[in-house]
């Protein structure tokens, strides 16, 4: 008797997930993937200086309503092509083959490369996704430009900081933003870097410095607002390393921990990451909102406890 009830039972179990199969499955990440996406990165970020006094009204209020960490930590080395490689590329130096801080070409073979040659990264990989989608990339520092599959973008700027242009690519961002409303924009600066090289990683300059992006940070914001897209957008402000003294490249903690920060669309708001996060873990998690497959050849992994 004990033994048909338990075959009973094991009937009506697989009836029901032979149901379930049959309905129509729609996950949270489905319903809640934002239609836009905003990266601004600050070359020589620091969360120290999160930690130690920084204002950034704009930045914290992203923070406040948002998810972040101020834990994120860079690879080895902790310098800019090395760690901007690994963010757009889901895996680190050992696997993408950039290792200098400012390579332009893999110092050792990459793994695996895609059609363009190159090793695969979020922007060809959104491309291969989404062929119709617009996806901009604004630099000011031009080693940005040997990172990216370029042939993935609609629209691509070097707008270095000059005596004519002091505000770098922020007025071309801005115009992006509210033109085209991009799918994927990239924004990265090449500040607070300089100035820490030049004064310190903890020099009142330093502070001055990174309180003048986060100006820039709010300019984006409105201009996403103008553009009539923030309901649909996330917003992600990201680091490649920090620095100490007047350098980086070691392995303090002043040098490895940069934020990372999403607001927007389907984020929780007010929520400190708690797991651990690596610089490549940014493109696995652009991946996861793009509803991209992320290729065996990455080690990324999706920082999927931001999303409500």
């Amino acid at each position: 008797m004990k033994t048909r009830i338990m075959l009973f039972t094991s009937l009506l179990f697989l009836a029901f997930l032979g149901a379930c199969s049959t309905m129509p499955q729609q996950t949270v990440k489905e319903k809640e993937k934002p239609k836009h996406i905003i990266m601004v990165g600050f070359d020589g970020f620091s969360a120290h200086c999160v930690n130690n006094g920084a204002d950034m009204p704009a930045l914290r209020k992203l923070m406040a309503e948002g998810a972040y960490t101020l834990e994120n930590r860079s690879v080895l080395p902790s310098s800019s092509a090395v760690n901007w490689s690994s963010m757009f590329m889901g895996a680190g130096p050992e696997l993408h083959g950039y290792t200098e801080w400012g390579s332009r070409t893999p110092d050792l073979p990459s793994r695996v490369t895609n059609s363009d040659n190159r090793f695969p990264n979020i922007f060809g990989l959104y491309r291969e996704k989404a062929p119709d989608a617009e996806i901009g990339l604004m630099f000011e520092w031009e080693g940005i430009n040997f990172l990216v599959d370029t042939l993935a973008l609609n629209y691509r700027r070097h707008t270095p900081v000059t005596a004519e242009n002091p505000d770098g690519c922020t007025a071309y961002a801005v115009n992006y933003i509210k033109e085209k409303k991009p799918n994927f924009c990239a924004i990265i600066y090449d500040q607070p870097d300089g100035i820490g090289h030049a004064k310190g990683w903890e020099s009142p300059e330093y502070f001055v410095n990174v309180n003048r992006l986060d100006g820039y940070l709010a300019q984006i914001i409105r201009a996403v607002e103008e553009a009539g897209i923030m309901d649909e957008t996330v917003i992600m402000v990201v680091a490649d390393h920090g620095g100490i003294k007047t350098g980086h490249g070691g392995k303090t903690m002043e040098e490895m921990q940069t934020p990372i920060v999403f607001y927007g669309k389907g984020i929780k708001k007010g929520y400190r990451i708690q797991e651990s996060t690596m610089i490549y873990d940014i493109a696995g998690t652009l991946a996861y909102m793009m509803d991209v497959e992320q290729p065996q050849v990455w080690i990324a992994r999706p920082v999927v406890s931001i999303f409500e």
